[in-house]
């Protein structure tokens, strides 16, 4: 029979040690970073071969409200899907070709899509398009058959800014292409408050959107 200090010891070592992140996402880096899912009920990662070299890492607590935020959106809109893209390092740091994901907070997701007959869909990732990264959607959204599903995409910002708030650490940035936003407030216009990137983006941001939260992080 275990004694309870055995099991308390018993129990230590099984629980992994606190995370901390250290800097900001420009320049950073992470401590007790954990691997994303590379699928549930309603999402899946961009690539499994992608994922497989180090590229899957985030702060547990990013982990949690990326998790909770699927659960909550596959019980309220099932019919929904959506896929999550690059997030970093297990120990952070530069994270080539992106300028941050470098201390465990950044995520890209890939914008829900929907096919002709309005069903849910994914943007096609593959190596010959850099996974999905090289895609160009036109100017309404686009792209062959596929349209970006803005009520979707306007769910999915809501649902995950409000569990982003109950663990305390909020949006502190979105990055999406600025000609997508009216055609987002129209779905939704309470994301008119939702902190968007003022400056223009270094890259379009129009297949995939940025999200930064606010973890309490020490300095780097």
């Amino acid at each position: 029979m275990l004694t309870p200090l055995i099991l308390g010891l018993l129990t230590a070592l099984a629980t992994p040690p606190a995370a901390t992140c250290y800097g900001r996402p420009g320049e950073g880096r992470l401590e007790g970073g954990v691997a994303l899912p590379l699928h549930g009920k309603n999402f899946q990662a961009y690539s499994r071969m992608a994922t497989g070299l180090d590229r899957f890492y985030v702060h547990p607590i990013v982990h949690a409200i990326l998790l909770e935020s699927f659960a909550t959106l596959s019980s309220n809109r099932p019919a929904l899907r959506f896929m999550i893209g690059e997030t970093g390092h297990a120990k952070g740091g530069p994270f080539r070709p992106h300028r941050t994901h470098q201390s465990g907070t950044s995520v890209d997701l890939f914008v829900p899509m929907k096919d002709a007959q309005g069903a849910a869909a994914h943007l096609p990732a593959w190596p010959t398009n850099k996974f999905g990264y090289a895609l160009d959607l036109d100017k309404a959204g686009r792209l062959g058959d596929l349209q970006l599903d803005f009520d979707a995409l306007a769910v999915l910002l809501s649902t995950i800014e409000a569990v982003a708030r109950r663990h305390e650490a909020p949006l502190k940035q979105v990055i999406l292409a600025p000609e997508f936003r009216p055609l987002l407030f129209k779905a939704d216009p309470r994301l008119r408050a939702l902190p968007f990137l003022k400056g223009k983006a270094w890259v379009r941001h129009d297949e995939h959107i940025h999200l930064d939260f606010g973890v309490r992080c020490a300095p780097l």
